[in-house]
């Protein structure tokens, strides 16, 4: 019998980007249907946003 050992895995470092290589994400959530960006909301609306909380549902 042959025991298997995991491949060395080497992380790939991480690529760095000047401040004018860098873009604005935008994110988009869905609402009452439809898509929209969230710069477009309001104070409130937005505020409301990052107050989400997202979860991960366990296997039963």
């Amino acid at each position: 019998m042959q025991t298997l050992t995991a491949p060395e895995v080497t992380a790939a470092p991480a690529p760095q980007l000047d401040d004018s290589q860098r873009v604005r994400c935008e994110i988009w959530t869905r609402v009452m249907g439809y898509h929209r960006p969230v710069a477009s909301f309001n104070t409130g609306k937005q505020g409301e946003f990052n107050e989400r909380r997202f979860f991960v549902e366990r296997r039963a």
